[in-house]
């Protein structure tokens, strides 16, 4: 029977990770998007999750080597990639700034805060089981960290700039993914209570309720990712796939209920929001892509790791005691046994942005 505390560790994870694709375009676009969004502000997990995990007491961290070995002067921020993530892609690309800062820097400036920070928590989801599992920050948490944000740029700026950036700029959510793969299926926390289609839709709910409280403070152009295939991540091929480590069916298919209830819930929000733009961001066909035609797109490995393997007792993620760690990561879909790589990420980010940007405008 697998221990507690290994249970609890692969809860944590599990999606922490998700990819995420995001929007990102190329950078003769990002030179006609840089005055279109004054900021880029993030929420959510693990896949835009910057750093804010290095300043709380919380065991899901990546401010270690060999994270960050690929990212500005090779040093592990609190990252879960070995460069840069979608946050940051997402804020470059657009010309707002090379990467994205965690709102828990103690090292912030203003011009920090004026062009965008991130709020979200690697672990982190709806569920407050989710959150209880990884001792991460909860949804209330960092919208109580934006509130506190908004207080800082109106003492800096004014109220009427606050107004004007908190309008213009591009509100990221990502979120969902260590509920359902980590809750409620590798935990089982939510299996004997709801069934899926229950469950998604009590997390679309949450997140509907979220996405309110944003806009009752100002937001107006806010994105919501949907989940990526979850359960073929290298972990749940690992743990769900049986001996030839196959995806795991039983979770993509909550995910793909999930998206369906998320993308219906986003619609109804963006005709009841006549000021705002609420927009869905599918990711699911890209990344499944990756995953399962990687040479197509220049990969050589789209099932496994660069870095360590899905080990239940040392846990699934990458460190200096992984068995494996390889030396170009480029030819990997996946860094470690969630997250994928920072070119997965590049390229997933920028058709997302070619696809989905001009929703917000």
């Amino acid at each position: 029977m697998m221990k507690l505390s290994t249970l609890k560790f692969l809860y944590v994870c599990p999606l922490l990770v998700l990819f995420y694709p995001f929007v990102v375009t190329s950078i003769s676009q990002a030179k006609n998007m840089k005055n279109q969004f004054p900021a880029v502000i993030a929420f959510g997990d693990s896949v835009l999750d910057t750093g804010n995990n290095n300043y709380i007491e919380t065991t899901v961290k990546a401010n270690f080597k060999p994270y960050g070995r690929d990212f500005i002067g090779g040093k592990a921020t609190g990252r879960f990639c070995n460069g840069k993530i979608p946050s940051d892609f997402l804020a470059e690309m657009l010309g707002v700034k090379e990467a994205m800062p965690p709102y828990l820097d103690p090292h912030l400036q203003i011009e920090d805060l004026l062009t965008g920070v991130c709020f979200a928590s690697a672990g982190s989801g709806y569920d407050p089981i989710t959150i209880e599992l990884a001792s991460v920050l909860s949804v209330e948490d960092q919208l109580n960290m934006f509130k506190e944000y908004i207080g800082k740029l109106k003492a800096a700026v004014g109220e009427k700039k606050t107004c004007y950036i908190l309008a213009k700029s591009l509100f990221i959510i990502s979120m969902g993914s260590n509920d359902i793969s980590g809750t409620y299926f590798l935990a089982s926390y939510r299996r004997f209570e709801y069934s899926v289609k229950e469950y998604a839709s009590i997390l679309v709910n949450m997140s509907s309720n979220f996405i309110q409280e944003l806009h009752k403070l100002g937001a107006r152009k806010i994105g919501a990712f949907g989940l990526s295939p979850v359960g073929c991540v290298p972990l749940q091929r690992t743990v769900l796939g049986g001996i030839e480590r196959k995806c795991a069916k039983k979770v993509n298919s909550a995910a793909k209920i999930y998206n369906s209830k998320l993308a219906s819930s986003l619609k109804a929000l963006n005709d009841s929001f006549q000021d705002a733009r609420i927009v869905y961001l599918e990711n699911y066909k890209e990344l499944n892509a990756l995953i399962h035609k990687p040479k197509k797109f220049g990969f050589k490995v789209g099932d496994s790791a660069c870095c360590g393997v899905a080990n239940v007792e040392l846990g699934p993620l990458c460190n200096n005691f992984a068995l494996k760690i390889c030396e170009d990561a480029s030819q990997y879909v996946f860094w470690d046994s969630y997250h994928p790589t920072q070119r997965t990420y590049n390229i997933l980010a920028t058709e997302m942005l070619k696809k989905d940007i001009d929703k917000f405008l």
